[in-house]
């Protein structure tokens, strides 16, 4: 119970890129875990990919707000990964592999968040 109301302070007091961190890491640590079990439990697994699919709706929905001031390649480049999460997706709860695929997005728009996307692009290349 304790948890659960310092877990509402910190959302509030958090800043926006500290929390779209926390978001990322809980959700790509949701997709992970699933992952490792196999899905043994079809709740869980259903539940992480819906609410990967949740922040990546609400990712393409910010980046085609006129609002945003991020640049036009970075939402260009922001939608696109949206639309092949979903994609994936998909094509994952249907029962094809993939999962992976999407927790490397996430992983790599994490390490960008946080400031360590230049390591990231090395351990790909």
């Amino acid at each position: 119970m304790a948890y659960k109301a310092y877990g509402q302070v910190t959302q509030r007091t958090a800043t926006g890129r500290a929390l779209e961190i926390a978001v990322f890491e809980q959700i790509t640590q949701a997709l992970q875990t699933v992952h490792d079990n196999n899905g043994e439990n079809p709740g869980e697994w259903g539940d992480a990919i819906h609410r990967n699919l949740q922040l990546w709706s609400i990712i393409a929905a910010d980046v085609l707000s006129p609002e945003n001031a991020l640049p036009s390649e970075t939402k260009a480049g922001l939608f696109s990964l949206s639309e092949f999460v979903r994609r994936t997706s998909m094509q994952v709860l249907a029962g094809a592999d993939g999962l992976a695929d999407i927790i490397e997005v996430n992983r790599t728009i994490l390490a960008g968040l946080d400031g360590s996307a230049s390591s990231v692009e090395q351990e790909v290349i």
